[in-house]
């Protein structure tokens, strides 16, 4: 359930800043099919492709992070 959340996160930020599937994953440096199963929720996204989507994204971790995520950090 956690991966969907990144996923479904990943895939809303990717569209609002116009990249395609195959540009994003490019600029990351994966392959499409591992950014599909990312995106779909079937594979949870290491620390260093959040580290590199965030920053290809051109806006902080933290507003990558899905918000009940944010809530978990802060109380922590």
């Amino acid at each position: 359930m956690e991966a969907e959340k990144w996923g479904r996160r990943i895939r809303a930020f990717r569209k609002l800043k116009g990249f395609t599937q195959d540009g994003f994953a490019k600029g990351l440096g994966v392959s499409v099919s591992i950014l599909g199963e990312i995106e779909r929720g079937n594979r949870m996204p290491t620390e260093e492709f959040l580290h590199r989507a965030a920053h290809l994204l051109n806006i902080n971790r933290e507003e990558l992070t899905p918000p009940e995520d944010h809530d978990r950090e802060d109380q922590s």
